[in-house]
C-alpha cells in the first residue's frame, strides 16, 4: 500500500479553496505553506474602504505524523475531505476541539 504524503494532500486541498474565493470580495487571499515546519494556512488580507480585512479560515499543522486542524471555517469540513482522500481518522486531530470533546468526535484524541 502506498504511503500518503499528508503535506501534498493538504496543499492540494488548500489550493482548491484558494480558487473558490471571489476576488471582488477580498483584496488578497494568501496560501501560506511552511513545509519545513509543516504549517499550512489560508489567510484573507486587505481593506474594504476603511475597514481592515484579516482572517484565517483554515489552519492545519502536521505534528508527530498526525494532521492537526486548528481552524476550519469550511462547509464540508476539512477533516471529512481528508478522510475522503484516504487519510485515516486516527491520523486527524480536531485541534479546535477541547481534548475532552475529541474522544466523542470519531477522530484522533491526542
Amino acid at each position: 500500500m502506498e504511503e500518503l504524503n499528508y503535506g501534498d494532500i493538504i496543499k492540494k486541498l488548500l489550493k482548491e479553496y484558494l480558487s473558490f474565493h471571489p476576488k471582488e470580495q477580498l483584496q488578497e487571499t494568501q496560501l501560506i505553506i511552511d513545509t519545513e515546519n509543516d504549517h499550512y494556512l489560508l489567510v484573507y488580507v486587505g481593506w474594504n474602504n476603511e475597514k481592515r480585512i484579516y482572517g484565517c479560515p483554515i489552519h492545519i499543522d502536521i505534528k508527530d505524523g498526525k494532521i492537526w486542524i486548528h481552524r476550519d471555517f469550511t462547509e464540508a469540513g476539512i477533516a471529512n475531505e481528508l478522510v475522503a482522500l484516504g487519510v485515516p481518522k486516527t491520523d486527524i486531530v480536531l485541534g479546535f476541539r477541547s481534548p475532552f470533546v475529541r474522544q466523542f468526535t470519531g477522530f484522533a484524541v491526542v
